[in-house]
């Protein structure tokens, strides 16, 4: 299907959609669990600050998936959120969003992307083990992935899982850390 990279504040349309998609994509992962429409556009609006780049893929003028990255380190910035539409989801388009973000980051000086992914559903092994010093970079070079988790997705983009952080969301409640180099080779 023929697609369009936007800027999500290009107009006060792509802005309403992207905030309804805020609320539609996640109730109930415990991501945002109070998300409202108040907090869908204060969470917008801090994506849409003139210093992060914040981008959409629109089909027919109809956003379908967006993406934003925002300064955490002076040359590593961190890829929150990054939201596909369900029906729209494996076609390719988040790794269209994902590539269309290397761009524009590169030509911020930017050369590296971080990204977290929750595991508060119990979507991966990391979720139902007790995590020790002595065993975590087993457990994370040994993770499966149960129930379609989202870091399989960003690994096919080029992250490497860089760490965890094993109780972040509550007992047996992951947080992976997932990173990519974007420098041009």
């Amino acid at each position: 299907m023929e697609y369009t990279i936007c800027s999500i504040d290009e107009s006060a349309e792509t802005i309403t959609q992207a905030e309804k998609m805020l609320i539609e994509t996640f109730p109930g992962t415990g991501m945002w669990p109070d998300l409202d429409e108040k907090a869908a556009a204060e969470e917008l609006n801090e994506c849409i600050k003139s210093e992060n780049i914040c981008i959409g893929i629109k089909i027919k003028n109809k956003l379908i998936g967006w993406v934003c990255l925002r300064p955490m380190y002076k040359k590593t910035w961190e890829l929150h959120p990054m939201l596909i539409k369900t029906e729209f989801q494996g076609k390719g388009y988040g790794k269209i969003l994902i590539k269309e973000l290397e761009k524009l980051a590169q030509k911020k000086g930017i050369i590296g992307m971080m990204v977290g992914s929750d595991d508060e559903t119990n979507k991966t092994s990391l979720s139902a083990k007790e995590i020790t010093e002595e065993n975590i970079l087993d457990e994370i070079r040994n993770i499966k992935n149960y129930k379609n988790h989202p870091y399989e997705f960003y690994k096919k983009c080029g992250f490497i899982i860089a760490g965890i952080f094993p109780n972040a969301n509550g007992p047996g409640k992951p947080d992976i850390w997932l990173w990519k180099d974007i420098r041009k080779k």
